[in-house]
């Protein structure tokens, strides 16, 4: 399912059949929640959302956000199609941006269920019949919040995500549309991975897809994220959220490739609770998008609990890639592991910026946060900004940061055995990687590495 360079930068020409007007109001607020025959529960917290965001400020630090212009995106629209749970009854246009991004492919081949978001609206999804019996639920956000609406009610954007917990959750309370939805129930363990793809694929769009999966007492379950977007000129917005529940002796391993066009504001929420014994792994990568400001978050209050982190993200010309890793731990024995790796190319920026927080009753806690950055030129920047907030005095923690240039020895020693200056670029920058690749299934790691290949393409 590698995104190909075509792929990634031309437009369907498929009309969509509902396009709200720019900018963010009420009325389309309210235009959303009606359209989607919405409960009154969720039209409120809709409301409640958008008066808290037309309250509160920008944020003063990171990522400079000036270019971004809520009032020239367009927070809402609809393809002219209905979910389909074949890939034959998905309208041609929009079925051939999937097949060239490889969804329908992987889907057959290594994947135990397939969403496909376009715009606002989910096109298609389908969950194996051997999974369903088991009771597993994998479902269009939309449709589970009429199809299991107490679940929803209890879990969305309570206490793992709540409404006022930034600008931009704020936001994404206000306008979501689609997404994910999972549960899996007590015991099961669900081999193959379930995977959801967002293409969001107008100009000065806006996609707000928001992810739930509550993995009950037991289970365990592999979600992965895929996303891209054509190259427009003007500024588009991505401002998903991702909300995980990981139950008692529970594991979630949540993989995401994100590789928004270089118009793209990516400033997405991702946060996991987990509770005794309980496992949060997280796989990011994230290129493309001009501006993006993403820390998943593992709060860790049950005994036992568990967060590994893994992250890669590559800055080329006129990126600013500001992510990075929280974890807080509340319960006695809870231990978390952090290893994030970037790159920068052609005058980009790289941030790495993270939290962990040990509070008073977090007896035995440990953590390990190691970052990474290798600047492939002389122009590029690379800062890390940790902040450790540490209540306990038997807790053990350590942090461990390198920043470096590609080592002309290196490169000299390389291409003395034959390879060309850009071939021993690529061995020397996958060797840095692999740490985190090789955690990836195989398909998915060649496509991460693919990515990144296209990327430094713009920096040669």
């Amino acid at each position: 399912m590698v995104v190909t360079r075509e792929v990634y930068e031309q437009a369907s020409l498929h009309e969509p059949k509902f396009t709200a007007p720019l900018g963010l109001t009420r009325e389309i607020v309210v235009d959303i929640s009606t359209q989607k025959n919405e409960p009154d529960w969720m039209f409120e917290k809709r409301l409640q959302a958008l008066e808290l965001f037309e309250k509160t400020a920008f944020p003063k630090w990171g990522p400079k956000l000036s270019g971004l212009d809520v009032d020239k995106i367009t927070f809402f629209i609809r393809p002219n199609t209905r979910e389909s749970k074949t890939w034959e009854d998905v309208p041609v246009e929009i079925r051939d941006t999937f097949e060239k991004l490889g969804i329908p492919q992987a889907e057959r081949e290594a994947l135990g269920g397939v969403g496909a978001q376009y715009d606002s609206d989910m096109v298609y999804h389908n969950l194996k019949a051997d999974l369903s019996a088991k009771g597993v639920i994998f479902e269009n956000m939309d449709v589970a919040l009429q199809r299991h609406p107490d679940l929803v009610r209890e879990y969305f954007m309570t206490n793992c995500v709540p409404i006022h917990d930034h600008k931009f959750a704020m936001l994404h309370a206000a306008v979501w549309s689609g997404g994910t939805f999972i549960y899996v129930p007590k015991g099961v363990k669900v081999e193959i991975p379930l995977q959801a793809y967002f293409r969001m694929n107008t100009e000065r769009g806006g996609q707000f897809e928001h992810t739930l999966i509550i993995a009950d007492e037991g289970s365990d379950v592999h979600y992965i994220e895929g996303c891209s977007a054509p190259r427009f000129e003007t500024a588009a917005l991505h401002a998903g959220c991702v909300e995980i529940f990981v139950k008692s002796g529970a594991r979630v391993r949540y993989s995401s490739i994100e590789n928004w066009s270089k118009n793209t504001f990516n400033l997405n929420t991702k946060r996991a609770v987990v509770d005794a014994g309980g496992t949060i792994e997280w796989l990011n990568g994230n290129m493309g998008s001009g501006t993006t400001m993403l820390y998943p978050m593992s709060v860790l209050r049950g005994r036992g609990a568990k967060s590994d982190y893994l992250g890669i993200a590559f800055a080329g010309p006129g990126q600013h890639q500001d992510t990075g890793h929280k974890v807080a731990m509340i319960a006695p024995d809870c231990s978390a592991n952090v290893l994030s790796k970037s790159l920068s190319g052609g005058g980009g920026k790289s941030t790495y910026r993270g939290l962990v927080r040990v509070t008073g009753g977090a007896v035995g806690a440990r953590v390990k946060v190691q970052c990474d950055a290798l600047m492939l030129d002389g122009v590029s920047v690379s800062t890390t900004t940790p902040v450790m907030r540490i209540e306990r005095g038997d807790a053990t923690v350590a942090h461990e940061a390198t920043v470096g240039r590609l080592g002309e020895t290196e490169l000299f020693y390389l291409q003395s055995r034959g390879l060309t200056e850009q071939e021993a670029i690529r061995t020397l920058v996958a060797g840095f990687l692999e740490p985190v690749v090789r955690e990836l299934p195989l398909e998915y790691a060649v496509e991460l590495v693919k990515l990144i290949e296209l990327e430094m393409e713009s920096v040669a």
